[in-house]
């Protein structure tokens, strides 16, 4: 096993999950398996219960692991399934320990940060970096292991030690440290600065590990009497592994690194572009809604269009907000009525749920392709039974009845919010054939799809609703969870209860936002929903690094070898 750990100074968010991302694909692209780790130092258990201002959005995961969005990175661009154990967390580790201790493990002795956390640390990515991914039978053979954070940090200092011990254990030859640091240009004397890295790695090297590579990050190319620019692949990063980890490899990546070229290549010469509304309550800071942008991304490559995402906020969409803010709202409808089509994603709480239903009835009622998710669905069947089954004068008590009823849901508990809630990768059953979304599935009789909700759509309601065009076409494995909804007479409208923007990847983009593309540049009617791989026909010539940057929100980097 060759592990290869990416650490990170000066700042954090400093760009260390698109290095591990970027170099795990390009070694995958080599015929090598690889798997990634990565480490946060907050003492949370995992990242289910982050309001989404203060980490980003919650990635899930097949078996239900709520982690560090940088989890949803290396699926993407390694194109595997990962789990929760593959999310390392202060909490996670104490509370291994701490429940070793109680069962006496110990022998008696006292429980101490080294050795026994940092042992800890090294026995769990050890094991983890053995399991198998998508199946498969074999063991990978690279570990990418983002440590998250900034060195220097007392939160992942036990972290640090555990690694300076790792490196003798797995030894040199299967051990290697990248650390991505900063190198600020101020604008008062347009000079690049080496001195925070000089710092960051002098830090490091202290603390006992020393970088095989720094990358460094910057809003311009580093300059030549800085550094000498050596970019991952073009300049030989393929070389570089293959002597420093003795790979069994080529100098040359497969046909899986041009297909991204070739990717990157259709992407620049787009000429055309589709634009979302995307109507949700976090849209001050977009990492709220990364899963969604990348899926939404990946399906406009797909269909040679750029994306034009618009964030609105749900509140200035309210009728409360023409006399509070008139310029917000209007502002606000602006956008919306521009908009080819409306997206509301999941989310939690009241706040700005009335904005949402003004955004889905807009859709609704003037056939403006729509997708909602999760909270999306559900906010969906409400504003029909509003509107369309005429429950307005219905009070909010039935509302709260029909939207927010639980189900035999045994994973909610109301007096605990930590992984309470229905969780990972669940089978959904297509009822009938005569389905838009099941076409785009390519016909397929069920799927499968994470989830992540603590109340769903009431089964009891559902002949209501359908009797007036609004179809339930998808449910669980016992029919008693409402899974899809599809409405007559209308280009685009569906809800779903799961997350499809998981495991969308550019390659295969989700088909549920796909369809919604397809139907706000008017192409739905000329799919061919046979066509499983929509990224067959491409052609090459574009900086992959640039892709990369693009596809994952990132500043432009330079490699050097140390």
């Amino acid at each position: 096993m060759k592990y290869i750990l990416v650490t990170g100074g000066v700042i954090s968010g400093i760009g260390k999950g698109i290095i591990a991302s970027s170099i795990g694909t390009i070694l995958k692209s080599c015929g090598l398996r690889v798997t990634a780790i990565k480490i946060d130092p907050y003492i949370n258990i995992d990242a289910g219960t982050f309001s989404p201002y203060e980490h980003g959005e919650v990635f899930v995961l097949n078996d239900g692991g709520e982690v560090d969005l940088d989890l949803g990175n290396y699926e993407r661009f390694l194109d595997i399934s990962l789990y929760k154990d593959n999310n390392i967390t202060t909490g996670k580790i104490y509370q291994h320990v701490i429940n070793k201790e109680r069962h006496g493990d110990y022998l008696g002795k006292t429980v101490q940060v080294v050795p026994h956390i940092t042992d800890a640390v090294q026995e769990w990515v050890m094991n983890q970096a053995k399991v198998p991914v998508d199946g498969d039978k074999k063991e990978p053979q690279i570990c990418v292991i983002e440590l998250g954070g900034t060195i220097g940090d007392i939160e992942g200092m036990p972290f640090v030690e555990a690694f300076r011990q790792f490196q003798f254990k797995a030894k040199r030859e299967n051990f290697c440290n990248i650390h991505v640091s900063l190198v600020p240009q101020p604008n008062a004397t347009g000079e690049q600065k080496t001195k925070p890295t000089q710092n960051s790695v002098r830090a490091l090297r202290g603390l006992g590990l020393s970088p095989d590579l720094i990358v460094c990050r910057s809003t311009k190319p580093i300059e030549m009497q800085v550094c000498m620019p050596i970019l991952l692949e073009e300049q030989g990063i393929i070389k570089y592994f293959k002597e420093r980890l003795s790979l069994p490899i080529d100098d040359q990546p497969s046909h899986l690194l041009f297909k991204w070229k070739k990717i990157a290549d259709r992407y620049e010469r787009m000429l055309k572009s589709c634009s979302v509304a995307l109507v949700g309550k976090y849209t001050k800071l977009s990492d709220c809604y990364t899963s969604v942008f990348k899926a939404l991304e990946h399906s406009a490559i797909a269909i040679n269009h750029k994306l034009d995402l618009m964030y609105i906020d749900s509140a200035d969409l309210e009728p409360a907000m023409e006399s509070e803010n008139p310029v917000k709202f209007h502002q606000a409808w602006q956008q919306l009525c521009k908009a080819d089509c409306i997206l509301v994603p999941g989310g939690f709480g009241h706040r700005g749920t009335e904005g949402k239903l003004q955004a889905i009835s807009w859709a609704r009622r003037k056939q403006k392709p729509f997708l909602g998710i999760c909270l999306g669905m559900q906010l969906a069947v409400v504003e029909f039974a509003r509107n369309s089954l005429n429950c307005i004068n219905y009070t909010k008590m039935f509302f709260l009845s029909f939207f927010l009823k639980v189900i035999d849901m045994p994973e909610h508990n109301p007096g605990d919010m930590g992984g309470t809630m229905r969780l990972g990768k669940r089978k959904t059953i297509f009822k009938t054939e005569d389905s838009l979304l099941r076409k785009l599935y390519g016909n397929e009789a069920f799927v499968e799809e994470r989830h992540r909700h603590r109340y769903e759509v009431n089964p009891e309601l559902i002949h209501f609703f359908e009797d007036k065009g609004l179809k339930f076409v998808g449910h669980d494995t016992e029919g008693k969870r409402m899974e899809i909804i599809e409405l007559d007479d209308h280009p685009y409208f569906i809800g779903v209860q799961f997350h499809p923007e998981f495991s969308s990847r550019p390659m295969k983009p989700s088909p549920a936002y796909l369809g919604l593309l397809l139907a706000a540049t008017e192409s739905l009617s000329n799919h061919d929903f046979c066509l499983n791989d929509h990224l067959l026909l491409l052609s090459s010539s574009f900086s992959f690094m640039k892709f990369l940057e693009r596809m994952t929100d990132s500043d432009p980097c330079s490699l050097f070898i140390n």
